[in-house]
């Protein structure tokens, strides 16, 4: 299911838990107005799905949508931010 609103953290800068920062653009499925796990050969869901398995991340929607300080687009599950 496509969140609703918007992200609390839309807009914001949030360290994540491995040391990095990213801007936070919005949940991924308002973004792309689709799960990640539906998007076939979209290089940034591929990525993030490897990193499910590899970082044990909940197989869920829970995705959020930002950008590092190095420009480059990455999705992170919610229980990846520092708060």
């Amino acid at each position: 299911m496509i969140h609703q609103e918007k992200s609390p953290l839309t807009g914001k800068n949030v360290n994540l838990k491995c040391g990095t920062t990213i801007l936070i653009e919005d949940w991924w499925d308002r973004i792309s107005n689709k799960s990640w796990m539906v998007m076939n050969g979209n290089p940034g869901c591929i990525k993030y799905g490897i990193r499910v398995a590899t970082d044990n991340l909940p197989l869920d929607d829970e995705v959020l949508y930002g950008h590092t300080r190095d420009g480059l687009g990455n999705l992170v599950h919610i229980t990846e931010v520092d708060e």
